[in-house]
Formats: structure tokens, C-alpha cells, sequence
């Protein structure tokens, strides 16, 4: 048990709170702008301008084949000194991981949208509904419920995936860690095991609570 003895020292767990708490604002906010920019991507993408959809597809593989390191690299300590931009690590994680997960997102709903019978749009109609009044009352409830549980999901692995923000110099939970196990490596050389050990466990208290939301979203529309 040599190495546990950190975790009661004084100082450690409030600096591995205040790491958490810059990891679960990187997220959330991610998180919040990704929803309006996936809902516009997947909308575009069901466009019939062969442009427009072009685009949109270029978009999305591209983000899809790209690492996400790789991306958090060219626009930290590429477009923003290439261009002079004024963007610090964190604006720089929130940015690559906005346009990752508005990607994967508008992905999902393009598949949400698609997925809802031609018989709904013919029956609005019929009920007398514009193009709009079909689209907002009708068919988008219908593919939000749909997209709920994948939703749910996407959002956990960006809280995960916030963990490379560490590489930018982002003080979050991980760079907390690291910063924690290399004062003390000499008096306790197996602190890593615990301090990653806890942080394990603080990304699982996040993310458990998501997955289980997700699947219970899941298990509801399926038996629907």
C-alpha cells in the first residue's frame, strides 16, 4: 500500500477537484455549442443541394479521419500563430471539440431525420402544415427521440476525450495528476498508481451517470 499515504496529504484532493472542474467545464460547454451545430449540420446534410450536402460530407469525414490530438495540435500551434489569433490551450480545446462533436452529432441527426417514414410528412400535409410546421412540430420531436440515446453517448465520450487537453498545457484533472506525481516522485515513487487511480474514478462518476441515461433512453424508444 506504499504510495497511498498521498492521497491524505494536504493539498491534493482540492487540487484534483479544481482539475475536475476545468475538465467538466471544457465538456459541458463543448457539450452545449455542439447541440445547436449538430441539429444545423444534420439539417443541411438532408438538404437535396448536392453542394451543400458536398460540403457537409467533406466536414464530416474530415473531422472523422482526423485524431483529435492532431486537430487540437494544428489549431493551438498552427491556425492560431499562422494567423495571428489571440486563442489560448483551453479556447483552443473548446474549439476543436465543438467542431468534432457538432460533426459526429449532425451525423447523428441526418440518421434521426432520414429515419422517420414518408407517411409523417404526407400526413402533415394532409393536415394542412407548411414545409416549416411539418419540420418543427412533426418530423424533428420524432427524430429527437430517436437521437436521445446516441446523444447521450457522444456526450460522454467528449467528456473523455478532454483528457488530450492535458497536452496543450490545459490544467485539468489530468495535468493535476501529472503535476501532483512529479513533486512527489522521490518521496512517494508509487503515487501514480493512486493519483490516476482517483482520477479513474472521477471520470467514472461522470460518465456512469451518462451511460446509464443512455440506455435507459434506449431501452424506452425500443419498446415504444
Amino acid at each position: 500500500m506504499h504510495g497511498a499515504e498521498i492521497l491524505i496529504q494536504a493539498g491534493v484532493f482540492p487540487r484534483l477537484l479544481q482539475g475536475l472542474w476545468v475538465t467538466i467545464w471544457i465538456a459541458g460547454v463543448s457539450v452545449i455549442f455542439s447541440l445547436p451545430m449538430g441539429l444545423i449540420v444534420g439539417w443541411l446534410m438532408t438538404l437535396h443541394n448536392p453542394f451543400i450536402r458536398l460540403v457537409m460530407r467533406i466536414y464530416l469525414e474530415f473531422v472523422r479521419v482526423m485524431p483529435q490530438l492532431a486537430l487540437l495540435f494544428i489549431t493551438f500551434y498552427g491556425f492560431s500563430r499562422a494567423f495571428d489569433w489571440n486563442l489560448d490551450a483551453t479556447s483552443a480545446c473548446v474549439l476543436v471539440f465543438v467542431l468534432w462533436g457538432g460533426a459526429e452529432l449532425g451525423d447523428l441527426v441526418r440518421g434521426a431525420l432520414e429515419s422517420i417514414p414518408r407517411t409523417q410528412y404526407e400526413s402533415a400535409q394532409v393536415l394542412g402544415l407548411n414545409s416549416w410546421q411539418t419540420f418543427s412540430r412533426v418530423i424533428l420531436p420524432q427524430a429527437l427521440r430517436r437521437l436521445l440515446p446516441a446523444g447521450v453517448n457522444l456526450a460522454t465520450r467528449i467528456v473523455k476525450t478532454t483528457s488530450l487537453a492535458a497536452l496543450l498545457g490545459v490544467i485539468e484533472v489530468i495535468k493535476v495528476g501529472q503535476q501532483i506525481i512529479d513533486a512527489n516522485r522521490f518521496l512517494y515513487p508509487n503515487a501514480a498508481l493512486w493519483i490516476y487511480g482517483v482520477i479513474f474514478f472521477m471520470y467514472f462518476l461522470i460518465c456512469w451517470p451518462l451511460s446509464i441515461v443512455a440506455r435507459q433512453l434506449e431501452k424506452r424508444w425500443t419498446h415504444d
